[in-house]
């Protein structure tokens, strides 16, 4: 392993998972404050919907480029810039008295988690081996599935008794801590003698053509499903997704490396990560809908999901062992099947008051049992089949598949629960919201099912 003298690994691991809560807790604590953050600063919905979406959109657009850079600039490196642009992006929404700073800091926020999740996970198989990999990844996982069980309460619970800028606050702190832990670590750089040239041609097709499916997703109810506006938007989008594919495969040098895909572990967890991701857009109906549907406050909301918290948590390192004694595609298996159990049962908005509170409870500790076991063994499952001198970018397209499922799970479930809503109720509207994330939760169990081999990583 690199730098196999450096001893300084619980203290590098501790910031890593600091750095990663910058975004996963804190930027994602948006999903629970909309009134708060709508009544503060007096911005029209639609628009905070597209702010909310947009910091996983451009981690998503950028993650790539940040793993491949951090193979070759320096993984300990871009960790440091990406934590800067945490604290700047962070201390722009503090100042905020608007749209514009609102927005311009979910960006750098978004460009911050493109830099510090595939560099921190390239360090972790720098450092580790075997089961000692795993038990960082199981930390790394802590700080993002259980930093995204953390959000919803801890955002509703600090906007609440101290205001919603007060997340950011403790978000630049915590990315402050990240630098100082991992201030020692030796730095870590691929071996490769290849020239690197950027795929700029690449990079521009694809982020074009995700945003062109995000405005769609997001304002396609305002600019009409079919008005010019939204036909052009799917007319770019389809020709983009093919001319990107085509315009790669013929790259020496490619933004993104099909040839990565080859590996059918890998292909899976990908996969499946992205959909397990979108169903994250149960965290934005479930909470709305309770919230305006139910009479519940934003500290309310957040102490309905305290159950997904504490299941997520525990089961990260159960996850972990599982693996270690089952392989990984079991416990991905089960984790995707109690994921979608949780899930379900949160749609039932027929039920009266006290009942349905019961079951969105039990649907958020299911939902963080299911996460909880899924975590470790797809996050190794992915690095495991990556290449040494292409970890980053492996990386990076793993945690862009997290990004861009969040995003687009978010806008797809936001979207769906408000047009449904102009035409019927809240109740019933919630209801398809939820089915929408059954569905990403399915699709997600068949790909595990086809594609990951059933012995992969068992030790």
């Amino acid at each position: 392993m690199e730098a196999a003298n450096y001893k300084g690994t619980n203290k590098m691991i501790m910031g890593i998972v600091f750095g990663v809560i910058t975004f996963w807790l804190f930027a994602q604590a948006m999903v629970n404050i909309v009134p708060a953050v709508q009544e503060d600063l007096g911005v029209d919905l639609g628009v905070l919907n597209i702010a909310i979406s947009l910091t996983s959109l451009f981690s998503g657009l950028f993650i790539v480029v940040a793993g491949g850079l951090a193979d070759r600039l320096g993984r300990k490196k871009i960790t440091n810039i990406g934590l800067i642009l945490s604290v700047i992006g962070s201390l722009l929404l503090v100042l905020a008295q608007g749209s514009i700073l609102l927005i311009l800091g979910r960006v750098l926020q978004g460009l911050s988690a493109a830099c510090v999740m595939p560099a921190t996970i390239a360090l972790i198989k720098a450092y580790f081996d075997g089961a000692e990999r795993q038990r960082a990844l199981s930390f790394w996982s802590i700080g993002s599935w259980g930093g995204s069980g953390v959000t919803s309460f801890a955002g509703g619970a600090i906007a609440t008794y101290m205001g919603w800028k007060w997340i950011f606050i403790f978000s630049i702190i915590f990315a402050l801590l990240a630098m100082w832990l991992i201030r020692e670590v030796p730095e870590s750089k691929a071996e490769t003698t290849t020239k690197f040239r950027f795929d700029f041609v690449g990079l521009a097709i694809f982020i074009a053509t995700m945003l062109a499916i995000n405005i769609l997703i997001t304002q396609g109810d305002n600019l009409g499903w079919t008005s010019l506006t939204s036909i052009i938007l799917v007319i770019v989008s389809i020709v983009g997704i093919i001319a990107f594919v085509l315009y790669e495969g013929k790259r020496r040098n490619p933004f993104i490396d099909f040839k990565l895909f080859k590996n059918k572990p890998y292909t899976g967890a990908t996969v499946s990560n992205f959909l397990l991701n979108a169903v994250a857009g149960t965290l934005i109906v479930a909470n709305t809908y309770v919230q305006v549907g139910r009479g519940f406050t934003a500290f309310q909301s957040g102490m309905l999901s305290i159950g997904y918290l504490v299941a997520v948590l525990a089961m990260i390192r159960v996850g972990e062992k599982l693996m270690q004694r089952v392989g990984a595609k079991k416990p991905m298996i089960w984790g995707s099947i109690i994921t979608l159990i949780g899930v379900a049962i949160m749609g039932l908005t027929f039920l009266p008051n006290l009942i349905y509170t019961i079951g969105v409870f039990i649907g958020f500790i299911l939902f963080g049992l299911g996460l909880g076991m899924y975590a470790t063994p797809s996050t190794d499952t992915a690095v495991a089949g990556a290449p040494d001198d292409k970890v980053g970018e492996a990386s990076g397209i793993y945690k862009m598949a997290s990004s861009l499922g969040n995003a687009f799970g978010i806008a797809i479930s936001a979207t769906v629960y408000s047009t449904v809503a102009e035409i019927t109720n809240v109740h019933i509207s919630a209801t398809v919201g939820i089915i929408t994330n059954v569905i990403f939760a399915a699709i997600s169990l068949i790909s595990i099912i086809v594609l990951v081999p059933r012995e992969v990583n068992k030790h």
